[in-house]
């Protein structure tokens, strides 16, 4: 496979990517997880417009908003094999929120206070400096201490409170693809955002990373907060929330933070899915399942993005491979379900890939 020109893309962010491809959000002033100062409304639609992400960083020196992978992974071929069924082939990275702050290394690196209120969660040392070589080996909120990933989202408010997700949140890695035996561990480095904040109600229900939508009680597949839920102890906001899980094999990045990856696609005359030629190698597919403690009336919560499908997230990984690596063989490629040990209660006897440290042995 051959990368094309990096140059040419670039030049065409000013039209049809600055206005399709993550658009704008709400600019927000710098807080920790307990502030309770909402967006200012002036500065609505201030944060994620692309152009203002072109800018050199650690990771993409040129400023061109390409960064090569180091090998590129070429010659590889989708895989149209089916593997003996299994129902589960996934583990958790359950991770807690560490702080909030109007950043995004991704979108807008080294560019603090550029976007709109975002909540983190895993490495506590992201903001809008966050390159791989600062999250790489840090510190982490996530139960596994080798994921020093960076996971973001754009922070949920009641009115002018903060609501942010308590204790560690589910964030599954899944196979997206049928032949779950061809998933292979993230490269180091490899960053992505899933979904667009400038998404219309009905773009959001039609996206392929939909899964429920927002849910509360009896309540399911909104693509909007719903009206009210339920107010008692055990009713929280819900949301689930699916990565593409294919990528190119040639950039951790690229000037949209999308077109290097790509959702699997229906193989012809089946009801397999598989990676496109264009995005042969398969990863695995981050879902997003986070809770928020609020109920009741919900007619004042919002994003600082926006409405309730301006929803999306981002991913910076920061793995130490070796780690990933198991996890990944012994859960997804061994058909498991498995918790952020890669334990499976149902199948003792396959063991752990980790030990009670969430370690590698």
């Amino acid at each position: 496979m051959r990368a094309s020109p990096k140059r040419l893309p670039a030049l065409l962010l000013g039209t049809a990517l600055v206005a399709t491809l993550l658009g704008v959000g709400t600019l927000a002033s710098a807080a920790d997880p307990t502030a309770d100062t909402p967006p200012p409304a002036a500065a609505a639609h201030a944060g994620h417009r692309m152009a203002a992400s072109l800018q050199a960083s650690g990771d993409d020196p040129d400023g061109d908003g390409y960064i090569p992978a180091v090998p590129q992974v070429t010659g590889v071929t989708p895989s149209t094999a089916t593997p003996p069924a299994r129902y589960f082939h996934e583990f958790q990275a359950n991770c807690a929120v560490t702080h909030t702050a109007p950043d995004d290394p991704i979108v807008y690196p080294g560019q603090p206070g550029r976007s709109h209120d975002h909540t983190f969660m895993g490495n506590p040392s992201t903001n809008a400096h966050s390159v791989t070589g600062t999250l790489y080996g840090g510190a982490t909120a996530c139960k596994a201490p080798a994921d020093s990933s960076a996971y973001w989202m754009p922070t949920l408010y009641d009115g002018d409170r903060k609501i942010l997700p308590v204790g560690p949140q589910v964030i599954y890695y899944k196979t997206g693809v049928t032949d779950y035996t061809s998933v292979r561990p993230f490269p180091k480095g490899l960053r992505f955002v899933v979904g667009n904040p400038m998404q219309t109600a009905q773009q959001f229900r039609e996206h392929k990373g939909f899964v429920e939508g927002w849910e509360c009680g009896d309540s399911f597949f909104n693509v909007d907060f719903p009206t009210s839920c339920p107010s008692r102890p055990d009713v929280q906001l819900n949301l689930r929330m699916q990565a593409p899980s294919c990528w190119n094999g040639l950039y951790l990045d690229t000037p949209d933070h999308q077109s290097h990856m790509a959702y699997p696609v229906v193989k012809p005359g089946t009801n397999d899915n598989m990676c496109p030629a264009s995005h042969p190698v398969a990863l695995p597919m981050i879902e997003f399942k986070m809770a928020f403690p609020v109920n009741g009336d919900m007619s004042r919560v919002r994003l600082a993005s926006g409405r309730g499908y301006s929803f999306h997230y981002d991913f910076f990984n920061a793995w130490e491979e070796r780690t990933l690596k198991a996890m990944v063989d012994h859960c997804i490629v061994g058909g498991l379900q498995c918790d952020a040990r890669g334990y499976d209660q149902t199948h003792p006897e396959r063991g752990a890939a980790l030990n009670e440290r969430y370690r590698l042995p």
